[in-house]
Formats: structure tokens, sequence, C-alpha cells
């Protein structure tokens, strides 16, 4: 598992920089209200696509957060216990964040549906990892790597929401920008920790990198990742 503390510096270099963060925001911005004016964005990260979020809109106050102390882009909190009263905000966000919630991703659906105002949105990926299966060479190598759970898939993202009112209110995607792999950079995530359930310097691993490094092309990016975004509102008041 990387840590996202010592991530923080070369984070947002290794994945697609300003291109994907510009990408991202547009694709979010497109899925809500022109009336939103306060907007929560949980697992900001560097802040990279807050700041865009907020650049796009002058009359759009957006407030980031993040538990990790070396990518906080703003307010450093849990993402499971955010530090916001109930109905706070007119939108909440949570971009590349499920995935990574282990077991927990129904509890950050819960608090982002909690701090949400009665017809206000939560914009949301799902299916990350499926996201960066674009049919090359490198995912023919990975396909038979263990499987780690998708905790952020749609139906269960979907099912999460209306735990709490929040009823299906659109979808959108976006290219990853600068994301595509190549077989030599696969081989760096590899032994970074990128892929869970190949824990770096493992027999496993270190056949996968082997694998990989037999491919033709090791510099040349395959198709960058399209990913999708899922919004929900809460029905307005009475």
């Amino acid at each position: 598992m990387l840590d996202y503390d010592k991530e923080a510096e070369q984070y947002d270099a290794l994945r697609g920089g300003e291109p994907r963060a510009a990408a991202a925001a547009a694709a979010v911005l497109g899925l809500l209200p022109e009336g939103t004016r306060e907007m929560l964005d949980v697992g900001c990260g560097t802040g990279i696509v807050t700041r865009r979020l907020a650049a796009a809109r002058p009359a759009l106050r957006v407030t980031g957060v993040d538990r990790a102390a070396g990518q906080a882009g703003g307010v450093l909190a849990d993402s499971r216990r955010l530090p916001f009263p109930d109905g706070r905000f007119d939108a909440v966000t949570s971009v590349w964040v499920l995935h990574l919630a282990s077991a927990d991703a129904r509890a950050v659906v819960a608090e982002c549906a909690r701090v949400l105002k009665p017809g206000g949105v939560y914009v949301t990926t799902v299916d990350k990892a499926a996201s960066h299966n674009v049919g090359s060479d490198i995912d023919a190598v990975l396909a038979d790597r263990p499987p780690s759970p998708a905790r952020d898939a749609a139906c269960l993202v979907a099912a999460y929401a209306a735990e709490h009112g929040l009823l299906p209110a659109g979808q959108a995607r976006f290219r990853g920008v600068g994301q595509g792999r190549s077989p030599r950079r696969t081989i760096a995530d590899l032994r970074r920790g990128w892929f869970v359930t190949l824990p770096p310097g493992s027999d496993a691993a270190e056949d996968f990198a082997a694998r990989l490094a037999a491919l033709p092309d090791q510099d040349r990016p395959r198709p960058d990742p399209v990913f999708t975004l899922r919004a929900f509102r809460r029905p307005p008041a009475g």
C-alpha cells in the first residue's frame, strides 16, 4: 500500500498533472447545478482539482479536506468523520477516493450525504480500477494477477447513496490525460506497491515485472484511462 504522506511531493506529476486535473474538474462541474455556491471536495489530496473547481466559477466557494497531512490542500480531517454540521454544502465531491477507502467506502458516502443540503448534489468517481483496463498488452499481462475487491463499484456506490436518501442524478466520463501506462512505468509502480495484491519484492510481483519487461516499446504509453463519475441528489425539503 502506498504511503500518501510520502507520495505528496511527486503525487500529481505521476498522475497526469494539470491536464488530468483540468479534465476532472470540467467533468465534475458539468454535473453541478449553476446555482451551486458552497462545495466540499473530500479527499482533495494536494488540492490540484480543488483549485480548478474554485477558479472555474467565481461565485463557488470550495473547501477541500484530506486525512493525509502531506497531501491536504485544505482542512486536515478523516473523510469518515467530517468536521462539518449536517446539511452544510450545496455539493460534495469525492474524486478518486472511494477505491482507497477499503471497507469504509460506505462510511465515506454516508458522511458525504450527511453534510449535503436538501436539493444538493454528491459527485464521485466509480469503478476506478476498471478504468485503467484499456485493452492493452500491459492489461493482458496483468489480467491474471490476484484480484482485489472493487470497493467503488458503481452498483455498490449507488446502493450506499440510496441508504441515505440520495437519488441518481446523472453521470459523466473524462480521460485521465497523461496516465497511459508504459511497461517500464508499470514495473516501477509494481515495485512501489501500486498493486495491493502484489506486495513489492514478492516472487509474484517479480514474476509480473519480468513478463512486463518482455513487452515491446518499454517507454511508449498505452492509451489513457477513461474515468466515470456518478452524481446523486438529495431531494429538496418538503
